[in-house]
């Protein structure tokens, strides 16, 4: 047996608790690992409270997290080109991280240079970022709006972008503009009357990616002229403008860690602040997020 944080029903952080469960096992093509970290992301928030039973298959019983770095400890049938005791950044198929044991289905060499913290803050957000640029159709010369810049995707995809050639507009709010500039962007201020900031320092905009879910699809889509060229991680409400919200899954951008985890290793990729917390206080993590009293990336570290 294995212990995990189980979420026990949907409802409030309490719901969260540390259970013994059934040991994983890899099925073909996947590998156990021995959680050192696993990173909590906002999806994780709304899956707990029951928000997006039509979209994510977890529910009661289930653990969370989709992002981890750890140890491997069992290949499943087919698996080729990794070893036992090697050290990985992962994704987990059905979530699973906030556990001692977890099975991966996508993941990449942890370099030594980078922490299991930061190797475990990596993966959803590398795999969003990547996949949103994607399917936005982001290219050189054009300029990209992204909404809330200062999130744990919206940093990725700012320097992401700007390494691609695109001249990149962030919204964010004003303390985090420095923040902003110094990834490459142009600080736009969020709130009322954002796309008429943009406005003012921009003479066109060529595409739109929000991921904040705070509103301002319906201005995205007039600054761009073009709805398919607006897309939402976290608003399926702007399906009805005619914008798009990406579908969840590693299969938007599965070469995602292996282009991005060279470039934190090297120091040419940046990611949000940290705070670390022990996997133990995993509830405790949820609520101080949701409380706005932690605006760092939230890791829980394994004892």
């Amino acid at each position: 047996m294995a212990h995990a944080i189980v979420l026990t029903e949907f409802g409030g952080p309490d719901v969260l608790r540390w259970q013994e469960v059934a040991e994983p096992q890899p099925a073909r093509g996947r590998i156990l690992i021995r959680v050192r970290a696993a990173g909590v992301g906002p999806t994780d928030l709304h899956i707990r409270r029951g928000d997006l039973v039509g979209v994510f298959p977890q529910g009661p019983g289930s653990v969370l997290g989709f992002e981890a770095s750890g140890i491997v400890v069992a290949l499943g049938e087919g698996v080729s080109g990794v070893s036992i005791g090697d050290e990985v950044a992962a994704l987990l198929p059905d979530q699973g991280g906030y556990a001692e044991l977890a099975v991966v289905s996508t993941w990449v060499a942890k370099p030594p240079s980078v922490s299991w913290s930061d190797a475990a803050a990596l993966p959803a957000s590398a795999e969003v970022a990547v996949g949103l640029l994607r399917e936005v159709r982001a290219a050189a010369g054009e300029t990209l709006v992204v909404l809330g810049a200062a999130g744990s995707v919206g940093q990725i995809l700012v320097q992401l972008a700007a390494a691609q050639g695109l001249r990149v507009i962030g919204l964010a709010g004003e303390r985090d503009g420095a923040l902003v500039r110094s990834l490459g962007g142009e600080p736009v201020a969020y709130g009322q009357g954002a796309f008429e900031r943009v406005a003012a320092v921009a003479d066109s905009v060529d595409a739109v990616i929000d991921a904040a879910g705070r509103g301002g699809i319906r201005e995205a889509i007039d600054a761009t002229g073009d709805a398919t060229r607006v897309i939402t991680l976290v608003d399926p409400t702007a399906l009805a403008l005619g914008a798009r919200f990406t579908e969840p899954g590693p299969q938007r951008a599965p070469d995602a860690l292996d282009i991005t985890m060279p470039m934190l290793a090297s120091g040419a990729l940046r990611l949000k602040a940290r705070r670390d917390m022990p996997l133990s206080d995993a509830a405790e993590a949820h609520r101080a997020l949701e409380s706005g009293s932690v605006r760092e990336k939230v890791i829980l570290l394994a004892s």
